[in-house]
């Protein structure tokens, strides 16, 4: 997508660093991400692209850099320099984090329900019936059989903890969904459904994405601009298009080639 030349992004990153000690953190990385945008990062293992996204999510603590993020007030905001309160708050009200591994973004003992719900009150929804009714809406909206509210995440499939733990974080309507390997693990056939239904979701909600991938055809289907990093680097970037079908850094293009003859 092109952004209109008055708006503002919503979120601008500038020289963000993170060392490990390694030499396997985030060196560097500049990039502005606008309303309505899907910013897909992508790479091999150690590329960087987790690391940045957990960043992006307040789940590290950047050794150099700024992130900043315009709150639905209007206000800019460096992430990591607002008091944890605030912070906090953000991460709750604004923001959504779907993790690869969905036992890691839900509470595995309490209900369906109760795991959307705890979302909506965090945001300061109190009204009990109003807040079941949106969560079985929302087990609706992501093909989870409504009768099952009641029921924990436990004894769910792998594919429908995931499809939950996106209800759990669109319910609130968060400005920003950062994702890591949303489609990782999962059986190829539950791959194809829960991409339609992001699709979908994204489109119909107007959703501010910055997915982490390491497949290329997530990529395609679903980022309207590609970011790839080696070496905790940015070293290609642009239309995913464009970066997928002409790519111009050797590494991009053995990328792609990789994935072509496999």
């Amino acid at each position: 997508m092109t952004p209109p030349p008055d708006e503002a992004p919503l979120l601008t990153v500038e020289n963000l660093a993170y060392d490990y000690g390694n030499g396997r953190g985030v060196a560097g990385v500049d990039f502005r991400l606008w309303p309505g945008e899907v910013l897909g990062v992508v790479g091999e293992s150690g590329s960087g692209k987790t690391t940045l996204l957990k960043l992006l999510g307040g789940q590290l603590v950047p050794s150099g850099g700024r992130i900043l993020y315009r709150t639905a007030a209007g206000e800019v905001v460096d992430l990591h320099d607002l008091p944890e309160g605030k912070r906090r708050l953000l991460a709750r009200t604004e923001l959504g984090f779907v993790h690869q591994n969905p036992r890691d973004g839900l509470r595995l003992a309490v209900s369906a329900g109760g795991n959307v719900g705890e979302r909506l009150m965090a945001t300061g929804a109190r009204h009990y019936g109003r807040i079941r009714a949106a969560a079985e809406d929302w087990l609706g909206r992501v093909e989870i059989e409504q009768g099952r509210i009641d029921d924990i995440p436990a004894t769910f499939s792998g594919g429908m903890q995931q499809r939950l733990q996106i209800a759990r974080n669109l319910v609130s309507g968060p400005r920003l969904v950062l994702m890591d390997e949303p489609t990782g693990g999962l059986d190829v056939s539950v791959q194809a459904r829960l991409l339609d239904l992001l699709r979908g979701l994204v489109a119909d909600l107007g959703l501010t994405v910055v997915i982490v991938t390491h497949d290329l055809g997530v990529a395609r289907l679903l980022a309207d601009r590609l970011m790839v990093m080696q070496g905790g680097r940015v070293i290609e970037e642009g239309l995913t298009d464009q970066v997928l079908d002409d790519p111009q850094a050797p590494y991009t293009q053995l990328l792609v080639s990789s994935v072509l003859a496999a």
